[in-house]
């Protein structure tokens, strides 16, 4: 009786133990990619700050949204298949370092050569250091998948609100956008060490190995992965989610200063506002994917945004248009989260293979930026804007193609 006691007594340190390594883990990840998107928020803001410093135009500035994704695009599928069969740890932290040097680059850069050369490095970067962590925290519950991407989106959301914010005390401070940009690559370097002490493994990894497979095997696998209509139709759908969110985003504090006429700081607040509504949205919907399914409030909410974004447009007064721009922030929560979600299902247990093949058909995706740009450069940004309400409307057409009762997953989903 007493062995027994002790043995128990013995156990329960070292399950408390594993738990909190794994709630760490997990949060590990999760701050990994509210940096990511901090980072994303204080550039959005930052852009008219930017383009006055380095006096750049707007077809450079499409250059630097479109270019430095397109070549994350071309290398990144490399390690993403390795990460699948092989050491997928070691991809990540080399990431990760890789990361905080190119944020760092951009606080330095006194033009449009160096802070290309910046973007161009931080994409693949942030491919292996956040990409690879979504990856492991979609291998961590599979059957949780929608759920833990609405709580990584929520990171997002948090860090998308951050950045602007960011950007706004560095101005009222007197700082300027370069000490913004240093600071979080010290942020980023924390967040390697927090990394550092876990081993990332890859479930595809042991399976290839026992089988021989490597990267030649996991090309093949991406090929086929490629040629199926499932998987091929949730990259369609991401791509035209991202036309009212990144791309959105990429051009928005521009638009209110070019076009709406207002100041640098007012353009902030309307990122700020636009990023900060979607929050109650990704925080709800953590909540709601217990009970309703992910395509189902997709479906609603992709109509809500196809009515509000040419009412956005069209408001003639800067208060209206702030109402609308909050609403449409609120009603795109969790659009990529499920998607994305949704192409992980559709490829159980290769999360590498399912970040390859973004990369891979986002190299087109890509170019919409540059060509936005070029397009905003001849016939102005205010007439470009009315190009991205193509992506809800066809986001809103291909999900009335998937069945409404999709087959189960997991027999205990209280969804089903």
């Amino acid at each position: 009786m007493s062995l027994r006691l002790k043995t128990e007594s013995e156990t329960l340190p070292a399950t408390v133990r594993a738990r909190r390594d794994t709630q760490f883990f997990v949060l590990t990840l999760l701050l990994i990619e509210f940096l990511d998107e901090v980072l994303d928020g204080v550039r959005g803001a930052a852009w008219p700050l930017i383009r006055d410093d380095l006096r750049l135009s707007y077809t450079q500035i499409g250059v630097l949204l479109s270019v430095p994704p397109l070549v994350g695009n071309i290398v990144e599928p490399c390690f993403f298949i390795l990460a699948d069969v092989w050491k997928r740890r070691v991809f990540l932290l080399a990431g990760g370092a890789l990361f905080a040097c190119a944020v760092l680059l951009v606080g330095l850069s006194q033009g449009f050569p160096m802070l290309l050369l910046a973007f161009i490095l931080f994409n693949p970067a942030s491919g292996a250091f956040v990409g690879l962590s979504q990856a492991a925290l979609m291998d961590a519950a599979p059957a949780r998948r929608e759920q833990n991407m609405a709580r990584w989106t929520l990171f997002g959301s948090l860090g998308n609100a951050a950045g602007p914010l960011l950007v706004g005390a560095a101005v009222a401070l007197g700082l300027g956008w370069r000490w913004v940009f240093v600071g979080l690559s010290a942020f980023a370097l924390s967040m390697l060490a927090a990394a550092w002490r876990f081993p990332f493994p890859a479930p595809a990894a042991e399976a290839g190995a026992r089988a021989g497979a490597g990267f030649r095997e996991g090309v093949r696998e991406a090929a086929r992965a490629l040629a199926r209509r499932e998987v091929l139709r949730w990259l369609v759908l991401l791509r035209c989610g991202d036309f009212t969110s990144d791309v959105l985003r990429g051009f928005l504090a521009l638009y209110f200063v070019d076009v709406v006429g207002v100041s640098e700081g007012r353009a902030a607040l309307a990122v700020v506002v636009w990023v900060c509504m979607a929050l109650p949205g990704d925080l709800l919907l953590v909540r709601l994917l217990e009970h309703v399914r992910g395509l189902s409030y997709l479906r609603v909410s992709t109509a809500f945004v196809a009515v509000l974004f040419p009412a956005f447009l069209l408001a003639g007064d800067w208060t209206t248009k702030l109402v609308l721009l909050g609403l449409l922030g609120l009603a795109s929560a969790g659009w990529y989260a499920i998607l994305k979600a949704q192409l992980y299902a559709a490829l159980p247990g290769r999360s590498g293979t399912a970040m390859t093949l973004g990369n891979v058909f986002g190299v087109v995706g890509d170019l919409v930026p540059l060509a936005l740009g070029a397009f905003a450069q001849r016939y102005g940004l205010g007439a470009m804007m009315w190009l991205l309400l193509a992506g809800p409307l066809l986001l809103l057409g291909g999900l009335f193609t998937v069945p409404r009762m999709p087959a189960r997953t997991d027999p205990s989903d209280p969804r089903d």
